[in-house]
């Protein structure tokens, strides 16, 4: 059975956190893929976008990247993990994903993760956790479901501060410019 992985110790109070070379050597490479796609997501960002990135990686090589184009493209389907397997499909000539692992920088969505397990990528590398719609264990965990033909493996938390500020900055901010927004829609109405 697949089992979700946080990269933050062993779990076991009482022992202390040991880290192999080879786990720091794994955990030096997701935290370079994941600050590919913290990059992604600050492209979204630029375009006023829900700051959400991410690369897929193949053979040590990020071979697709995508970030958050929904509004931008005015369409539902323009998730970054979409628009990163689209371009990794095309890549390798072929829908199956076998092999690949993605970094995201936010927890995928239902959709995103169905297509992640339709995809049959091996792995998904998370930022941070989203606890309103997260379907890689937060809401549910859609990506190792029995009954499903293909379970995808997890590991979250990686640059996980990173991640989260960078969402908590940009939602923030909108707050603040819809408050200003409403603000000046009051004055101009009392006028």
């Amino acid at each position: 059975m697949n089992v979700p992985i946080n990269v933050h110790g062993n779990g076991h109070p009482d022992e202390p956190d040991v880290l192999s070379d080879e786990h720091k050597r794994f955990m030096d490479e997701h935290k370079r893929f994941m600050k590919e796609a913290i990059r992604q997501a600050k492209k979204a960002a630029a375009l006023d976008e829900v700051p959400i990135g991410c690369v897929i990686v193949c053979d040590g090589r990020i071979i697709a990247r995508g970030y958050n184009r929904r509004n931008t493209d005015k369409n539902t389907l323009s998730h970054a993990e979409l628009n990163a397997i689209r371009k990794a499909s095309k890549k390798v000539g072929d829908w199956r994903l076998e092999g690949c692992r993605m970094y995201v920088t936010l927890e995928p969505c239902q959709m995103c993760a169905g297509a992640l397990v339709q995809s049959r990528i091996d792995q998904v590398v998370i930022g941070c956790m989203n606890p309103k719609a997260g379907c890689a264990g937060s809401v549910l965990n859609l990506l190792q479901m029995d009954g499903f033909n293909h379970k995808v493996d997890i590991i979250s938390g990686v640059l996980e501060e990173e991640c989260s500020r960078m969402l908590s900055s940009f939602f923030r901010s909108l707050r603040a410019r819809k408050a200003a927004a409403k603000g000046e829609t009051r004055n101009i109405e009392t006028v």
